[in-house]
């Protein structure tokens, strides 16, 4: 696993800037060396912002978007179309704006999906969908980038900190029960899964994010702070605003 590598901008707009353009390039690069492309995509305030910023990229255009793979780290278990679903915001901010292949956009089930009201049954046929993606034997793809973000009390994906989750060795998809912020159910990639990742990005801004950035840096337990220990297996990049680094002794400035 790589050390974190922690940029700092100056305020969140541009944040969602600067890490909208290093994904465009991310993914050339990825489609240069391989042919396609694959993103795992998060949620929220700043993740949302990111992807939106992406169609303000100059060299978006460069970008085969047909072949791109888009996965999502977690997903709020709620009916198809929710306006709180990571689905949902992914698609109004990003997706239908650009040619992606329908095909290559891997969701989480809803509530109201094949599987009805059972997150456990759509984790296991999320983790079934990765393990057909993934090669030489292993259960999930080695995604080119994994983008997350990180909450107050460190929770990155829907892995929160000592929960059943965050000591998941096996399983790469977990169902997620009783979370500490609604919705109560999702379903999210373990840390194992991430940590398959060749980048893993962690997106985040805010002062009230600044103490578990901190503590995630500063080498707290991964069962403490989840965000800590997604890390990739070329680069953990963390992307910052100044708020949220504020407790990051030699934090770099962009």
């Amino acid at each position: 696993m790589t050390a974190p590598q922690v940029v700092v901008l100056a305020d969140s707009d541009l944040l969602a800037k600067a890490a909208a353009a290093r994904l465009v390039t991310a993914i050339i690069d990825a489609q240069a060396a391989t042919g396609s492309a694959s993103v795992v995509l998060t949620g929220g305030r700043t993740g949302t912002a990111v992807l939106a910023q992406v169609l303000a990229v100059p060299a978006e255009n460069a970008v085969d978007w047909s072949r791109v793979d888009f996965y999502w780290g977690d997903e709020r278990f709620l009916p198809a179309g929710h306006p709180d679903r990571n689905e949902t915001q992914a698609r109004e901010a990003f997706l239908n704006h650009l040619p992606i292949d329908p095909a290559r956009v891997h969701v989480m089930e809803p509530s109201d999906g094949k599987f009805g009201d059972d997150p456990d049954a759509a984790a296991e046929a999320y983790a079934q969908l990765l393990a057909t993606k993934a090669r030489d034997g292993e259960a999930v793809p080695a995604f080119d980038v994994c983008l997350l973000g990180v909450g107050e009390e460190g929770h990155t994906a829907s892995i929160f900190p000592d929960s059943p989750a965050v000591h998941e060795a096996d399983r790469t998809v977990a169902a997620v029960r009783d979370c500490p912020k609604p919705p109560p159910t999702r379903v999210s990639l373990t840390l194992p899964a991430i940590r398959r990742s060749r980048e893993v990005w962690l997106l985040t801004g805010g002062e009230g994010k600044a103490d578990a950035v901190g503590q995630a840096l500063g080498g707290a337990a991964e069962t403490d702070i989840p965000a800590g220990g997604a890390r990739g297996q070329v680069r953990t990049l963390w992307l910052l605003d100044a708020a949220a680094a504020t407790q990051v002794p030699g934090a770099p400035q962009a």
